[in-house]
């Protein structure tokens, strides 16, 4: 262990880290960077930049990467329509690639030779951070503790902390039975109760979305202009990514829009239940399809679809720093070039329906797809030859009798 001399550590100030923080100081015998990464998630950071000057850190980054996390992840991201396992929006997964990308910059800016994570070796965050770390410095080594001690227990991990004098704030009155990560994307709640996938999640534990049942007895409307594939507008007014996740959650959330409960398959092989409050992800996915039917050719939209499940498993398995993920990127961006135009939508009592698209790239032709008469734009005589060609393989066959 005496060949590592310092190490950036993803931290966030709470038990697990903290205690992380002092194990690597006692058992590497090195110099420890702390890293805390605000991403949306909604809390006070500052308490952890105190947290590790107490612990003697000379090196201190705490990094605004809101703006980033949304325009450079979250949108290409939702450019694919991605889905996993047809209903999960990825919010861990996507915030994983931009985090170990900082700790990477961080490691070459301070001549650091380690990194080191608070992943569990049960979950998949492990494998997301280390193979973004690996893509980006093949030669940085990961000290993952939680693979290496023996405090496998909260409980071992607060007689850990007050036997070395590290102060864990103790969350006063009712606390969260749950384990909980948010960024701007998304909050998950995993463990205890949950973990029996018959058990109903109490009502109080959701903080970002009302009930269906208790949201507003009017519908609200939202108007969102699209370009490039991307929302740059709501309402009319120009927002900037992260200042579209913001808008999106609070009114969708107050509208009963985006919980989800759901037994997910992990990449390390175990299934796990957790529940997830998307709210302006919800909305995004759904509007993004309304514009794209309008502007998309049917076998480019056709094959988006088909190749989304692999991206989507490429997110979530950690392998967003990979060729495989840039190339289909590519593709990906390469077909929004005419995904513009604006998209109405309805939110209500946990409901996002779409009630009006348009773009000046639509692909619909209104003289062509008429019940009315359509004054020539279409020979309908033509169709039976079409079918007919289409038919004769399976006419062939049925002569064979097969």
């Amino acid at each position: 262990m005496s060949e590592v001399k310092k190490v950036v550590l993803a931290y966030s100030g709470g038990l697990d880290t903290s205690v992380i923080l002092k194990w690597l100081q006692d058992v590497y015998q090195c110099e420890v960077v702390t890293f805390t990464a605000d991403i949306g998630q909604g809390e006070e950071l500052e308490p952890a930049r105190a947290k590790a000057t107490a612990a003697g850190i000379k090196q201190i980054y705490i990094d605004d990467l809101r703006e980033e996390f949304a325009r450079d992840f979250i949108f290409p991201m939702f450019r694919a329509n991605t889905i996993y396992e047809g209903e999960y929006l990825l919010g861990t997964s996507i915030a994983r690639p931009l985090i170990a990308k900082r700790l990477i910059e961080i490691a070459n800016e301070t001549g650091a030779d380690a990194i080191s994570h608070g992943a569990t070796g049960k979950g998949n965050d492990q494998v997301r951070f280390e193979l973004g770390a690996y893509a980006l410095r093949p030669d940085i080594k990961v000290i993952a503790p939680w693979r290496e001690w023996d405090l496998n227990s909260r409980q071992k991990l607060l007689d850990y902390a007050e036997r070395h004098g590290i102060s864990v704030e103790m969350k006063k009155g009712k606390s969260s039975p749950y384990s909980m990560d948010a960024n701007s994307l998304h909050i998950s709640y995993e463990g205890r109760i949950l973990e029996n996938p018959w058990t109903e999640p109490e009502e109080d534990m959701w903080r970002w979305t009302v009930s269906p049942e208790n949201g507003p007895d009017q519908a609200t409307y939202v108007e969102l202009s699209y370009q490039n594939g991307d929302i740059v507008a709501i309402d009319g007014v120009t927002h900037t990514p992260h200042q579209v996740m913001e808008k999106l959650n609070k009114v969708a959330g107050a509208n009963g829009v985006g919980r989800l409960d759901i037994v997910e398959n992990r990449y390390v092989g175990m299934k796990s239940r957790g529940c997830y409050e998307t709210p302006a992800g919800t909305v995004m996915l759904k509007a993004h399809r309304a514009i794209e039917s309008l502007t998309l050719d049917r076998e480019v939209a056709h094959l988006k679809d088909e190749l989304m499940p692999r991206y989507a498993s490429l997110i979530y398995n950690g392998y967003w720093w990979s060729p495989e993920r840039a190339m289909l990127q590519t593709m990906i961006d390469a077909s929004q070039i005419h995904v513009n135009g604006k998209v109405r939508v309805k939110l209500y009592k946990g409901n996002v329906i779409v009630v009006g698209r348009q773009s000046d790239n639509s692909l619909f032709d209104e003289n062509i797809a008429t019940f009315e008469d359509d004054a020539g734009a279409y020979n309908q005589k033509d169709a039976e030859g079409f079918i007919k060609l289409n038919a004769l393989r399976m006419r062939i066959a049925a002569k064979k009798g097969r």
